[in-house]
């Protein structure tokens, strides 16, 4: 049980860090000026490529299973844009889903099963 828990922790944890940075209403957002789309959005892939990695962490890199990790990824996606909704200034994005969270996981996930490969 302990060691499920700790296989899991730093899906917990990336969860959490997404859910707080998604609570944060835009106006409380710093402007990054001309690279503001890509600081935001490259933020989204670098979080969901994580949390990808965080959960087939949890699935002990089990190389068959690469899906499920993505799939719980681009959930927990649609389930933090729904949470968005209800913050002052922020707005769901399907884009950000179906574009950025999904490729953060899906590149994070492809690079790590090359490594694996040749590891």
């Amino acid at each position: 049980m302990v060691d499920q828990l700790k296989r899991w922790l730093p899906a917990i944890l990336m969860m959490a860090s997404i859910f707080i940075f998604s609570s944060v209403p835009s106006d409380e957002f710093p402007s990054f000026y001309w690279a503001d789309a890509l600081v935001k959005k490259g933020g989204h892939m670098l979080g969901y490529g994580l949390l990808a990695l965080s959960y087939w962490y949890a699935f002990r890199w089990e190389r068959g299973k690469w899906w499920l990790p993505w799939l719980l990824a681009v959930v927990y996606a649609i389930t933090d844009e729904i949470h968005q909704s209800f913050v002052p200034g922020r707005h769901p994005s399907l884009v950000d889903v179906l574009v950025f969270d999904n490729l953060g996981a899906l590149i994070a996930l492809w690079l790590t099963s090359l490594y694996l490969k040749r590891k």
